[in-house]
């Protein structure tokens, strides 16, 4: 196997598994990495998933050339059959944080892109380089970008090809934090942890807002977060919290189908 899911109590480390070859993505190991995704979402026991690359050069540099080009230029291969890997057309209701570890470029980057919180190395690099070779950053990227930071800024990474590095990725809003190399996988299992002690359903509530709401006129957005607050408000959860607040006491949220994490 080239992707990894490890469980840690109600974390699941998704680990891309190709350090040869700085982690770039096989046809294979996209499918993979679209199924550890899907698990991630189906398995009750698991609260949160932490993403990164192994090594320390790489977190992705996405697909292999040498394999997914030709099988894509050919009509071998049709680009939607990486829609799980990239997150586009799942429901996906439970936080992704990752990890990044040196190069993130093109699809890696894209992978990024779909994910909730985003911690990086300080020798984190990132770029989409697809426009030097006639290509375009079609896993996402295309939509999501201008979605989740400003348009200059994201023009410039698509429309230049130039990489950038950590601190700029900071200060461009695709990042949370960046923090030394040997640091960053307990980073980013320290808010992992944090985030299993919140309610379940909340947390999904708040995924489908935003994957839904961001696009439609503002009438129908306001209606339809009305209804998406009256399910959180009304659900298990919200009861739980509510006597846990007045009791002074941490909720134990019926959502919550996994055991407190330890203190060690």
């Amino acid at each position: 196997m080239t992707i990894t899911l490890e469980r840690h109590e109600a974390v699941a480390v998704v680990t891309i598994d190709r350090p040869d070859k700085l982690n770039s993505l096989t046809l294979a190991m996209y499918q993979q990495l679209g199924d550890a995704l899907i698990e991630v979402h189906a398995d009750p026991a698991i609260a949160v998933a932490v993403l990164t690359g192994r090594g320390g050069r790489a977190f992705c540099v996405g697909a292999d050339l040498t394999e997914s080009i030709p099988a894509l230029a050919e009509g071998r291969f049709d680009i939607s059959e990486w829609d799980h890997a990239h997150q586009k057309h799942v429901q996906q209701r439970k936080p992704i944080i990752a990890a990044i570890n040196g190069l993130c470029l093109g699809g890696g980057f894209e992978i990024m892109l779909s994910t909730d919180i985003r911690i990086a190395s300080t020798t984190a690099e990132f770029g989409l380089p697809e426009v030097g070779i006639g290509v375009v950053p079609a896993g996402g990227t295309l939509v999501r970008l201008t979605r989740q930071i400003p348009y200059a800024w994201a023009m410039q990474l698509m429309l230049g090809g130039d990489r950038i590095s950590a601190d700029t990725a900071l200060r461009f809003g695709l990042l949370n934090d960046v923090v030394p190399a040997d640091a960053l996988l307990d980073t980013a299992m320290t808010w992992a942890v944090r985030l299993t002690q919140n309610s379940g359903t909340a947390m999904a509530v708040v995924k489908e807002a935003v994957q839904y709401l961001a696009d439609l006129p503002s009438d129908q957005a306001f209606r339809y977060e009305a209804l998406l607050g009256q399910k959180a408000f009304t659900s298990a959860d919200a009861r739980e919290g509510m006597s846990a607040f007045y009791a002074r006491r941490r909720p134990n949220f019926p959502s919550r189908t996994y055991p407190e994490p330890s203190s060690s």
